[in-house]
């Protein structure tokens, strides 16, 4: 590889981060690992061909184009994440991953008891993973940085918000979110 396209791969996966919070060759290896995937089975899940998979992977490609994907890849990272703590079993992970792959964008199909309560109220973690599918789909984590630094002399609570949601992580928007309900 020459110097120009490690430069061109780097800023991609720089963007990648900016954009997702990390590159997408880590996020993609731990679902695979998580997830007891491989690369074909990852790629057929998310809707993608193999070669784009590796383009993604490997930095010749930043951005997911489609929006269903990108929502896909949310969906199997929270799966990963039952699986870890061991509310999915194997078995169950394979059948929702099937729902994932059928998913065609809009609210991810997932089992009823994991996006909502028993009053049918979806969970708080659902709610801040659309706010910030939402706000991540409009720009990049650094756009939304520079707008809420813009924003905080005149507005530091919605600067706050922009900066919680837009480019912080779920762990730390959930929380926010539950500080600032009633």
């Amino acid at each position: 590889m020459d110097a120009a396209q490690q430069e061109a791969t780097a800023r991609a996966r720089e963007l990648q981060r900016s954009w997702y919070g990390e590159p997408l060759g880590a996020l993609f290896r731990r679902l695979i690992d998580d997830l007891g995937l491989n690369q074909a089975r990852l790629a057929a899940v998310l809707g993608l061909s193999a070669p784009m998979l590796s383009q993604l992977m490997s930095g010749q490609r930043a951005k997911i184009g489609n929006p269903a994907v990108v929502q896909r890849v949310q969906a199997l990272q929270e799966l990963a994440v039952q699986v870890a703590d061991g509310s999915v079993s194997a078995a169950e992970a394979a059948d929702r991953m099937d729902e994932v792959k059928k998913s065609q964008g809009g609210s991810v199909l997932t089992s009823t008891t994991q996006t909502t309560t028993g009053s049918g109220a979806p969970t708080v973690r659902r709610v801040v993973r659309e706010i910030q599918s939402l706000l991540r789909s409009v720009a990049a984590a650094g756009d939304i940085i520079d707008a809420a630094d813009s924003l905080a002399p005149a507005h530091p609570e919605l600067a706050e918000f922009l900066r919680v949601y837009g480019a912080g992580r779920t762990a730390d928007a959930v929380a926010h979110y539950e500080s600032h309900q009633n």
